[in-house]
């Protein structure tokens, strides 16, 4: 790891709450010297994303060669032979740019970040208003099969019951509420 060490800010959350849309507010508070941590993942790419900015699109195959070389800061099998995770040299690269870390992860791997680096991470649940509310944002995306979206949903009961394990919960029932709550809470978490 380089020799700044930055902060490092998770915001985990079921798919569909919000995570994403406050994760990329933040980015634009150039006062907070934030920078997108890419994650890698094993699925196709979906709609417009691209490689390299929205996520590394890596095989199956090649995720499981770098998990056993131990190049992942975490890694999780989100779904059966779905993987997604954070390579080592993305903080690497962040932090040698004297930025600070930014995640848009999922729930597990926000909650392993959070145990590696204790003292320099705030780790955020973003929590979405209820599961109907929740299941309209997924459909309104359209980028997933009713299936997918079944499948997330399942998820999500289990991924809310672990939202006491972070240092902090953002409840979305108000988008302009959150993003104000959220900039707080990094610009807090930077002064100590």
């Amino acid at each position: 790891m380089s020799d700044f060490k930055g902060k490092l800010f998770v915001f985990s959350a079921p798919s569909g709450s919000g995570k994403t849309t406050i994760v990329r507010h933040l980015l634009k508070q150039e006062r907070l010297g934030l920078e997108f941590s890419i994650s890698a993942t094993s699925r196709e790419p979906r709609g417009e994303e691209v490689d390299g900015t929205d996520y590394y699109f890596i095989n199956k195959e090649e995720f499981i060669q770098k998990v056993k070389k131990e190049e992942f800061v975490e890694w999780e099998e989100v779904y059966h032979d779905l993987f997604y995770g954070t390579l080592k040299t993305e903080v690497e690269r962040i932090w040698a740019s004297g930025k600070h870390v930014i995640f848009d992860i999922d729930v597990v791997g926000g909650l392993r970040i959070k145990k590696k680096f204790p003292e320099e991470t705030l780790a955020v649940f973003v929590k979405p208003p209820d599961i109907n509310e929740l299941i309209r944002r997924l459909k309104n995306r359209g980028t997933e099969s009713d299936d997918k979206i079944k499948m997330r949903v399942a998820k999500a009961s289990v991924e809310m019951a672990l939202a006491p394990q972070f240092d902090t919960v953002i409840k979305n029932y108000d988008l302009q509420v959150a993003l104000k709550e959220a900039e707080e809470l990094v610009a807090d978490f930077l002064k100590q």
